[in-house]
């Protein structure tokens, strides 16, 4: 209907609100419902008591509502059929839409045109989860009732409250079957959220839409299950991804205990105002619990409001309960090969035992084992593929969240599987070979269901079918993306080029040098198919060779498809190989071999591997102990309580502890000091040393568990940072120490009592700031009165070796040593431990390295500094408090740092990016594990992203920012002065002579996160624990800068092409500044900008030295001058 997309085009659009929960109001008895048999079939009224469902419809209308809904929710025959009345869907449907139309032509008028859309429910089966019902009977029942609402005279077909996603596209399909019948309507599809972010069936709003957005859809949005504050996050993901409108209905809040709704109408049109100012909103109205009441709030508060702009272009997307993106930094994707009869002799004889359940089990492996898609293969010429993949598709789609390959060529195969697949699933493949005869088979259901293709460079040619030159795998791909968009409209974002791979070893004079051109073609498609991505079955070009050869062929390739612009890699995802673990002699051998760049290179390929078995028959080779201390070295435990048992026979549980284990983690020590073990690594072999050590303490006496003594570590008082001291405790503990973790923000008396409690061998203090620092000072001088004599170890970023000497040892008057970091740490207390005299006697050394700092002048200049100018003011579009919550995680995901997260947190050495684009492994592996626990994150709610800022009148005068409201100076902020370069002083920043302003905020993500990150600990999964901890500190740091994004929109100074890295050196107009930072390093005045702000309505609190607890918080001063910048006093 061109009149409806007119309209969007030019306003906001009204829908209804609730009709369920406004029948409810009416108080209706059972004879109102024709009898106690249908009391409560709010659709059977359509026919037995239509004047109040057409006053209802007339309500909404009045209150201005431009669409109004059906009354057939629960309409189709498997809902109906619960009170008997399946058989009349037909009648009770169509006279729901009959009443309708009538509604809608009594107020429709050329100024105001009405529109009556048919409501679709989700009935009250679901396919996915409770499997009570089929694809096809579903999709029947879907049809009836919409042929009968289409017949009554609806104008849009309205789909909603989908839980199930498969639900959704058994709705399409009837309604398309429909469309060959009669002229297409509009299509609105509406899904529902739940508390944990996601469908019933499990997908997030972001593969639902991926999932769906093959169909031409006139909206898509949510509603139900929750009220508008709890839709904002998954509203802004929809808002940000759909290329078409997009509309949102919520309940009035979520319901009380006695059925009604907390949210009165202005404040739920309050809420929907406010998404139509963040630019979401299409069209809007209400679910459970609304009224025409509210629709009448909402028609005021929406009115003048601008329509989201859709946004265009389109990405590489697919799905399975979440949505996976290929772009350059998450190259290439890893598609596990093993679940393919084809490919693994394992998978094809559990399908032929029909042994379904393990053979779904090396799905969940492969995912395990990085797999980011899975190859599904069912083709055996022996068996019946359809029935195989009927069983096997049931179960792997309900165990796996990944999005499917699907791999065959049979059409009735294929969609058997896009039947049970709720994501955007990838077809594997078509190609020219038999012309278009095959493609005409299978793009129907491409178009039908939604899916990307994996295009195979090969034609028609019989001399050459398969292309062999770059040329020619580029010419067979230009033809089918042009094929494709013109014949089924179908884009270069959906389309996967193969451009094949040959075996380069069999003897094959035309295959022996296919290696280069295919990866030639890589990168020519890449560049003149912008759209299109590339894939490969890289193990296929070491077909012939001995295993451990083609581990090695096979990852070198990988490394070399990778830079050529790779985004799908089709691996066995458990065996692939770390190109940096493969020698230089190895990596020539394969690159000679690929490339052919000697006369012979199978021979001595051949040679060097022939009777060499792959890396994992190495490690069984290895004597026992060596492969017991190479499990804690490479931080695996595939095998590990195998080999234990063995040692067992022959040594005491603590004799493999004290020996191999011990020796491991020596071994990872030194390595992580020589830098060549990053963070990830260590905490790694953590996890393996507390598999290790728990599986033998079931077999140790009371008095023969391992441990080297006691250690009591802690964070000093009002410190809230904890990473480093909770990565030193694991590190502790894996090494046969018992540590007690008493957590942050201990004082003296506290450490003092616990001292005396548990008599440990040493204690550990931590802090961060140069406030901590002191606070350890101070901590000593109680310990020394307290007449203790434990050694001391002490380590945060604001310590050094020079202030442990010269201020903390001192105040001590005992043992007290530095440690820069987890694995100095345990180095420094075993050397402490073995000899404490002999440790003592090195400190005095550390004074003698150090010279004493220069005195400074204390004279105080006051005079603003030359080189700052007085610019023009900016006035703040308010003075209100501005309070967010519930904001989009991915966004804030993607704003976070990589160099603080990865190598700041993380110890990576180098650039992400480019370790990542050359095929680095470790900073692949590195990036999925950080990918995993953000997955983790998301789906469990754990990071909370919360904030408060507000702008505020301003001025300065000489070293102070005075502060006003209304024109009443309310806080005074004093800073320091530069005593010499430019003079600077922060007040420069703002205007002298005229009122200015500037803003305040503080951000959160560490609700909760101090709990979970401890639980995960406790549990010996370190790594995870760790990557949480530091991503909710990184988290918050990349929501400030989103929040300072947003002040300098509100300010009129919006970035204009400034790149996500120009934004980490801060290369926009003004800046942001924290207390106890070198511009302001008060940290005392935090206490001002609590009062002025009270983020404490955030969760936010101020521990007594003046740090932000939680830890993952961020709080800032917020500057417009164009020439405000960085600097140390």
């Amino acid at each position: 209907m061109t009149i409806l997309r007119e309209i969007l085009k030019k306003r906001i659009m009204l829908l209804d609100g609730a009709m369920g929960t406004t029948i409810q109001k009416l108080r209706l008895g059972a004879a109102d419902f024709g009898g106690e048999g249908y009391e409560g079939c709010n659709e059977y009224l359509n026919l037995v008591k239509p004047e109040a469902i057409r006053k209802i419809y007339e309500d909404y209308l009045k209150a201005g509502s431009d669409i109004i809904s059906t009354n057939t929710f629960g309409g189709t025959s498997v809902t109906l059929s619960e009170y008997g009345l399946g058989h009349m869907d037909y009648e009770i449907n169509k006279a729901a839409a009959e009443l309708g139309r009538k509604a809608i032509e009594k107020f429709t008028s050329a100024k105001k045109p009405r529109f009556l859309a048919g409501s679709i429910g989700p009935t009250n089966r679901t396919i996915s989860v409770t499997c009570n019902i089929s694809f096809e009977d579903l999709a029947e029942a879907y049809y009836r009732q919409a042929k009968a609402l289409a017949d009554g005279g609806i104008d849009i077909f309205l789909v909603e409250t989908i839980f199930d996603t498969l639900n959704a596209k058994a709705a399409m399909n009837a309604i398309h079957r429909l469309f060959k019948e009669r002229p297409a309507l509009p299509i609105m599809l509406s899904t529902t959220i739940e508390q944990n972010g996601r469908m019933l069936a499990g997908q997030d709003i972001e593969a639902f839409c991926t999932s769906m957005e093959h169909h031409d859809l006139l909206a898509i949005g949510m509603n139900c299950a929750t009220g508008p504050d709890l839709m904002r996050d998954h509203l802004r993901t929809c808002a940000g991804i759909a290329r078409t409108n997009v509309f949102c209905y919520p309940n009035a809040g979520l319901p009380l205990e006695d059925g009604t709704f907390p949210l009165k109408p202005k404040e739920f049109a309050r809420h929907m105002s406010e998404f139509a100012d963040e630019g979401w909103l299409n069209l809007v109205g209400g679910c459970c619990g609304t009224t025409p009441e509210y629709i009448m709030e909402l028609s005021k508060a929406i009115e003048g409001k601008k329509p989201r702009r859709i946004p265009s272009g389109r990405k590489a997307r697919v799905s399975g309960s979440e949505t996976l993106v290929a772009e350059e930094d998450n190259r290439p994707i890893i598609v596990g090969e093993r679940t393919n009869v084809i490919g693994s002799r394992i998978f094809k004889d559990l399908i032929s035992s029909e042994n379904f359940d393990a053979a779904s089990e090396i799905g969940i492996e492969q995912k395990r084992k990085g797999a980011q898609v899975l190859d599904v293969c069912l083709a055996n010429p022996d068996r019946d593929e359809v029935a195989d993949s009927i069983k096997f598709y049931d179960l792997i789609t309900k165990k796996v969240r990944l999005p499917i390959m699907i791999d065959s060529t049979d059409p009735k195969v294929i969609e058997i599987a896009l039947k049970r697949t709720q994501g955007k699933s990838i077809i594997n493949s078509i190609n020219f070979e038999d012309g278009t005869e095959r493609i005409e088979k299978i793009m129907p259901l491409v178009k039908q269901y939604g899916a990307s293709v994996i295009f195979g460079t090969i034609d028609e040619d019989k001399e050459q079918a398969m292309a062999l030159t770059a040329e020619r795998k580029l010419s067979i791909a230009k033809r089918a993306a042009e094929y494709l968009k013109k014949e089924w409209d179908f884009g270069e974002e959906n389309i996967i080029f193969d451009s094949l791979v040959f075996p380069v070893a069999t003897g094959d004079e035309k295959y022996k040098d296919t290696a280069k051109p295919t990866l030639d073609a890589i990168s020519r498609i890449k560049k003149e198919l912008k759209g299109a991505k590339t894939i490969l079955g890289v193990s296929n070009v070491s077909f012939g060779l001995p295993p451990s050869g083609r581990e090695v062929l096979n990852s070198v390739y990988l490394y070399h498809a990778t830079k050529a612009g790779l985004d799908y890699a089709i691996v066995n995802s458990e065996k692939l190989m770390r190109y940096p673990s493969i020698s230089e002699e190895e990596k020539k051998l394969a690159e000679d071999l690929l490339f052919w760049n000697v006369k012979d290179p199978i021979t001595p390929f051949s040679d060097f591997y022939r009777g060499k078995k792959a890396a994992t028959q190495d490690m069984d080779k290895l004597p026992l102990n060596e492969r017991l201390k190479r499990y804690i070295m490479e931080g695996r435990k595939d095998g590990l309580i195998g080999d234990l048992e063995k040692a067992r026979e022959t040594m005491k549980p603590m004799d493999i502890i004290n020996g191999p284990l011990i020796e491991g983690m020596g071994v990872v020590g030194k390595l992580f000091s020589e830098n060549k073990l990053i963070v990830s690594e260590v905490l790694q072999s953590a996890e393996s040393m507390k598999a290790a050590v728990s599986h033998l303490e079931n077999f140790m006496h009371g008095t023969d568990k391992v441990n080297k003594g006691k250690v009591i570590i802690a964070t000093v008082k009002g410190d809230v940072h904890d990473i480093g001291k909770n990565l030193l405790e694991i590190i502790l503990k894996n090494n046969g120490y018992e540590v007690i973790n008493l957590g942050i923000k201990v004082p003296p008396e506290v450490l003092i009592s616990e001292y005396r409690k548990h008599k440990p061998d040493v204690m550990g203090l931590s802090g961060l700031l140069v406030k901590s620092a002191q606070m350890m000072v101070t901590t000593a001088e109680d310990f020394r009165a307290a007449k203790m004599d434990v050694p001391l170890v002490v380590g945060g970023a604001a310590l050094t070796r020079k202030f442990t000497s010269l201020k903390i040892q001192p105040a001590y008057g005992n043992i007290v040593a530095y440690a820069n970091n987890a694995m100095e740490g345990l180095k420094v207390i075993g050397e402490i431990l073995k000899d404490p005299q002999a440790y003592n006697k090195l400190q005095p050394e550390f004074v003698e390295e150090e010279n004493e700092a220069k005195e400074e002048s204390s004279e105080v200049r006051t005079e603003r500094s030359t080189f700052v100018e007085e610019t023009k003011v900016k006035a703040a579009p308010d003075f209100k408090e501005h309070i967010i919550k519930d904001y989009s995680l991915d966004e804030v995901f993607s704003y976070i740092n990589p160099i603080m997260l990865y190598n700041k947190h993380l110890g990576l050495k180098g650039h992400l990016s480019a370790l990542i684009a050359k095929g680095n492994e470790r900073a692949i592996k590195l990036k999925q594990q950080v990918d995993d626990v953000k997955a983790y994150a998301i789906h469990n709610r754990l990071i909370k992203p919360k904030a408060v800022y507000r702008f505020f009148e301003c001025k300065s005068e000489k070293n102070s920012i005075l502060i006003y409201d209304k024109g009443k100076e309310i806080e005074r902020l004093e800073f320091p002065r530069q005593k010499q370069d430019e003079f600077l002083s922060v007040p420069d920043f703002v205007s002298s002579r005229e009122t200015d302003s500037m803003a305040l905020f503080v951000t959160c993500c560490g609700e909760g996160i101090l709990n979970k990150c401890t639980e995960l600990r406790e549990k010996g999964e370190y790594l995870k624990s760790h990557m949480l901890q530091v991503l909710a500190i990184e988290s918050a740091e990349a929501f400030a800068e989103i929040v300072h994004r947003k002040i300098r929109e509100s300010w009129g100074i919006p970035d204009k092409d400034i790149s996500m890295e120009d934004i980490f050196k801060a290369k926009y107009t003004g800046i942001r500044l924290s207390y106890g930072y070198p511009a302001c390093p008060n940290l005392d005045d935090q206490q001002k900008l609590f009062k002025l702000l009270k983020p404490e309505q955030i969760g936010v609190y101020l521990t007594e030295g003046m740090m932000m607890d939680p830890e993952a918080s961020v709080s800032a001063l917020v500057f417009h001058h164009p020439q405000a910048k960085y600097f140390r006093v």
